[in-house]
């Protein structure tokens, strides 16, 4: 999110529901990730990945609302690195959002904001599937949502965030909601230890149908994620729009074609992770990016996030969903295309046009100092949290409650329930 500060400008009623349906869109995302992941695990697993997400959004609302916001986007206490608490609870959050000239209500903005932060700490869920306990993650989620999302942001979209000074690019959460995400995955990953049977054992996906419809789901809440970062609705909301697609499509063709030309056959999971990591590169670029470079930025993310699926093998860290992968380093490759790549024709806030369009290293320096201070800020401190909890309250379930499944062992539901029948058609 990256405004250009002019004179104050009064509340537009087309903005402002604008932003509302984009609000909407990006809670949305939330589900559709939900039923993304819980395709993807075993079905003893299921409902317990769908729960972590939607609680998730009860627990990050509540932080939020209390503490996040304020250390977002008030006024500036420590350098650069947070804000303070004037407006905690929201007590004065119907006043002008700190540095920003916005022309919709700032209650729009808050609302708009926290569905970034509930989406980006559900993303963690997915490197710590099948093994941690439901009151670790909660914990855990409630924690990190305070101490390392709501910093970052202030980093990055305050005015008076020092990476945002620096002159940082960052229209939608290449750094704030990928890379942190990405890193933090990596450090729970490795504070909770592999699950059970890894790698010697298969643990195949579920039920794809189930994946695909959270893909698609993302899909379409991505563009109210990217589209609603330009705060108003004109032609860089439209702009973001089309650029967002056309990464998302990219990413497919990247990932099926190195696929098959590696595995002899194009999957749907490969088309529903090429698709996911291409959106989540344009990211950070949407509002800065023309069509063609979205389209080639989507492609690349989808053939190198591929490629980095076996780092994690060769590595022997097991992030079960891919998280890494996909979010990591589809946010680090995002980050530095608008290095490249970022236009003055597609926004007026861009300074430094990228390498490739003739604006030199400047740009493209900025971004490398965006993706090393949110890689190792968000990494350090998840796994300082995970590390505390693990010693504390601990974070994975027993043995036997891993072997039982997540379900049943956390929540004491089935997914699916399952009624013998005869050969002539009778319950038995």
């Amino acid at each position: 999110m990256h405004l250009l500060l002019t004179e104050a400008a009064p509340v537009d009623s087309g903005d402002t529901a604008w932003i509302i349906v984009c609000t909407a869109l990006v809670l949305l995302m939330t589900p559709g990730l939900a039923f993304f992941y819980a395709g993807m695990v075993r079905s003893k697993h299921a409902l317990g990945m769908i729960m972590q997400s939607f609680v998730t959004i009860a627990v990050v609302s509540v932080t939020w609302v209390l503490v996040g916001y304020s250390l977002a986007f008030d006024h500036d206490v420590a350098g650069g690195l947070v804000g303070g608490l004037h407006l905690a609870g929201l007590t004065h959050a119907e006043v002008a959002v700190p540095g920003m000239d916005l022309t919709v209500p700032p209650l729009a903005f808050v609302a708009f904001q926290l569905m970034f932060a509930i989406l980006t700490a559900a993303l963690i869920s997915g490197a710590s599937a099948d093994r941690m306990r439901f009151g670790a993650f909660v914990t855990f989620i409630a924690i990190w949502s305070v101490v390392v999302y709501a910093p970052l942001a202030h980093w990055t979209w305050s005015p008076e965030g020092w990476l945002h000074k620096a002159g940082l690019l960052d229209f939608a959460g290449g750094t704030v909601v990928e890379i942190c995400s990405g890193a933090s995955a990596l450090a729970l990953a490795l504070v909770l230890g592999p699950r059970r049977g890894w790698p010697r054992e298969m643990m195949a996906p579920h039920n794809l149908p189930l994946a695909l419809l959270g893909a698609g789901l993302l899909w379409f809440g991505w563009i109210g994620f990217n589209a609603g970062s330009a705060l108003s609705a004109g032609y860089l909301a439209a702009s973001a729009a089309l650029a967002t697609h056309l990464s998302g499509v990219g990413g497919m063709i990247g990932w099926l074609v190195l696929e098959k030309r590696l595995a002899g056959k194009a999957t749907t999971l490969g088309a529903a992770s090429g698709a996911v990591a291409g959106l989540v590169a344009i990211t950070p670029a949407a509002g800065f990016l023309s069509p063609l470079p979205a389209l080639l930025l989507g492609a690349t993310a989808g053939a190198v996030s591929l490629f980095a699926i076996r780092l994690k093998f060769r590595f022997k860290y097991d992030d079960s969903l891919d998280v890494v992968a996909v979010h990591y380093v589809g946010g680090v490759i995002g980050t530095l295309f608008v290095g490249l790549f970022a236009a003055v024709a597609v926004n007026p806030a861009v300074t430094h046009e990228g390498l490739l369009l003739g604006g030199g290293l400047s740009q493209l320096a900025r971004q490398g100092v965006g993706v090393l201070a949110a890689t190792v800020f968000a990494f350090t401190a998840t796994y300082a949290i995970a590390w505390i909890l693990r010693a504390t309250i601990g974070l994975r379930v027993t043995p036997d409650e891993e072997s039982d499944g997540l379900d049943s062992s956390q929540h004491a539901e089935n997914a699916y329930e399952f009624t013998a029948t005869s050969s002539l058609g009778r319950v038995s």
